[in-house]
């Protein structure tokens, strides 16, 4: 049975943020991942999750100013020196955290560009992150995202992503599976998780199209969670989804994972 991770950073928006961790852990999730943590001091975020005993599973790394549509960094050329400082303050927050996993988000393309310039840089980046997390046993995450919800986003594609780890080749860099994503931007959403599956450390699930509940709308998630079970992932997923109608009201699908 799939390990399930509240992301409250879209859930339990019910409670203040140091309460969501106690939530989550009422609910029945033993994990939970952070878009963002860095407004919390670590130590603060650290003492959250021991009280609720559940563990920090995911985050994501500084992705520039999102108040101005920035959507990470890590492909863009003449800005290494502010990405190394992302992922040094990443891993400060993985580590007192005890979270294994950085999400590191690629960014959008620029006009004036090339994508071979994009490519180069974030291999180049990706490779000093993955030497730096080494150093601490983190694993660096890349994740295709659709350009319906974030428009000129540089990775979309899991052949992409794919050969994107390959030419890195380092051990601690993996995929994160959104299934949101893969449905929208390429479909046939099993046959991506059995051709992938190798690379994959972390999924993350929300209904298509509208990122409510995964009960709501066009997959069909209990085939998909008997999947990945088939196939002995012992990860976790992540429920990245915006609630319909409050958290706990939508938690109906969960109930028999959670109990």
């Amino acid at each position: 049975m799939p390990n399930f991770a509240a992301n409250l950073s879209t859930m339990y928006f019910e409670f203040d943020f140091p309460k969501r961790f106690s939530a989550a852990a009422a609910d029945g999730f033993k994990g939970v991942e952070l878009l963002f943590p860095y407004e919390w001091p670590p130590n603060d975020v650290a003492e959250w999750l021991e009280v609720a005993g559940v563990k920090q599973v995911l985050i994501n790394a500084p992705a520039g100013v999102w108040e101005h549509n920035e959507r990470g960094i890590a492909s863009l050329p003449g800005r290494e020196g502010e990405f190394q400082d992302t992922i040094g303050t990443a891993l400060d927050y993985a580590v007192a955290l005890s979270c294994p996993r950085i999400h590191v988000m690629a960014g959008l393309r620029p006009s004036d560009v090339s994508d071979l310039a994009l490519y180069e840089t974030y291999v180049k980046n990706l490779i000093y992150a993955t030497r730096e997390a080494s150093k601490v046993r983190r694993n660096i995450m890349i994740e295709p995202i659709n350009t319906r919800d974030i428009p000129d986003y540089f990775l979309n594609r899991y052949a992409d992503a794919y050969r994107v780890v390959e030419c890195v080749g380092a051990l601690n860099l993996r995929l994160q599976m959104d299934l949101y994503h893969v449905q929208i931007s390429e479909g046939d959403v099993a046959m991506k998780i059995r051709q992938y599956i190798d690379k994959v450390d972390h999924f993350q699930i929300a209904g298509v199209p509208e990122r409510h509940e995964p009960d709501i709308g066009e997959i069909n998630y209990s085939y998909l969670f008997d999947l990945i079970d088939e196939l002995g992932f012992e990860g976790w997923v992540g429920c990245e989804y915006r609630p319909k109608a409050g958290t706990r009201t939508g938690l109906g699908w969960a109930k028999h994972y959670l109990r």
